[in-house]
């Protein structure tokens, strides 16, 4: 038996017929322009794929400058489900790629909706979260940045789910995430480059409990391999509540302040920069400061401040296509990650003397 290997057009097409059939788009198709954007391709790509997909009968030329016809075989009836978003915390619904993945979950004909709770309004607790899964009908779930024992306890479930973020990893269930490991490498190694040694990464609770996660060891092992001593200091634990976060805080301001601070989340970057404000200190000046994670308003700040990036559409489609999937009685275990990227900004400065 020969395995044959699809060209990038092929692959195209057969991403391109799995969305008509399931109804991404109705009446006509989008133009190559728009595709070629959305799927980050070449035109003649686009173009070999569009007319493959004419060749089979599904989609039929109109002329120059109008857009392709679509026609489905008869009796096709596209799957739906019913689709539950479990966010991380109740704010989420307002990100925009929360809300981009709801629309197109929806644009396929799936009944998809964000849940009255949130993990972190269930206290991300295994016996509370069970409660609600089993009181909320749905007939899969999208889980985002789940801890390890609540995503556990969803792999062990008969129905789909879908880690959005979160400790996935050996874990039974399908998942996507930013590969971030890379840039946080980069960042140590730029601030070290600068002469800092004090660097902290505050994290939150479930991704440093019960052990560090995947990406906050890597952080750890990158400390030691430039020759820096780790351990709580580097990591600390803290309550996550406002009060403990000023509390650890004031603890490592305290004897030996750290030169650079690393910061999971935006409310947390944006309490810390008005902690600095409050106690005089100024970044880069007295400390540099990176985001773990973008936001559009952190272009702007004066200076811009210096974070990790990454593009949300691969993680969009993957879990779209997921859906499909599962909608149609397939397995998909699949786990995927996109680059992410170090923008440097304007808040990280050498040590000062």
């Amino acid at each position: 038996m020969s395995l044959k290997l699809l060209s990038h057009a092929e692959q195209v097409a057969e991403y391109l017929r799995s969305e008509l059939l399931h109804g991404r788009w109705i009446g006509s198709m989008p133009g190559a322009l728009a595709l070629k954007a959305e799927l980050g391709v070449g035109h003649n790509t686009i173009d070999l794929a569009l007319r493959q997909l004419e060749a089979e009968g599904i989609l039929v030329h109109q002329g120059t400058g109008k857009c392709r016809r679509i026609i489905l075989p008869e009796r096709h009836v596209s799957p739906r489900m019913r689709i539950a978003i479990l966010l991380y915390e109740p704010d989420n619904s307002k990100v925009g790629y929360h809300l981009e993945l709801l629309q197109q979950l929806r644009e396929r004909g799936h009944t998809a909706f964000f849940t009255t709770k949130s993990l972190t309004t269930l206290g991300m607790d295994v016996k509370r979260v069970a409660q609600f899964v089993k009181q909320t009908e749905a007939d899969a779930w999208v889980v985002v940045a789940g801890s390890r024992a609540v995503l556990g306890w969803f792999a062990e479930q008969p129905f789909p789910v879908f880690g959005f973020f979160g400790r996935t990893m050996n874990l039974p269930i399908a998942s996507t995430s930013p590969k971030k490991i890379p840039a946080l490498v980069s960042v140590v190694r730029r601030l070290v480059s600068l002469d800092h040694r004090r660097i902290v990464l505050i994290a939150r609770e479930e991704r440093r409990k019960p052990v560090p996660g995947f990406i906050e060891q890597a952080f750890l092992n990158e400390l030691d391999a430039h020759g820096i001593p780790t351990g709580s200091y580097n990591l600390p634990d803290w309550e996550e509540t406002r009060e403990g976060l000023h509390r650890m805080l004031d603890t490592l301001f305290l004897h030996t302040p750290p030169t650079a601070l690393l910061i999971q989340g935006t409310p947390f970057t944006v309490a810390a920069l008005q902690y600095f404000a409050s106690r005089g200190l100024e970044a880069p000046q007295d400390i540099s400061l990176v985001a773990m994670d973008p936001d559009p308003a952190f272009a702007w700040c004066d200076p811009p401040i210096s974070h990790i990036s990454y593009d949300s559409r691969p993680w969009l489609r993957r879990i779209i296509r997921w859906a499909e999937n599962v909608a149609n009685g397939k397995d998909d275990l699949r786990k995927s990650s996109s680059p992410a990227k170090f923008v440097e900004g304007g808040t990280i400065g050498p040590v000062k003397k």
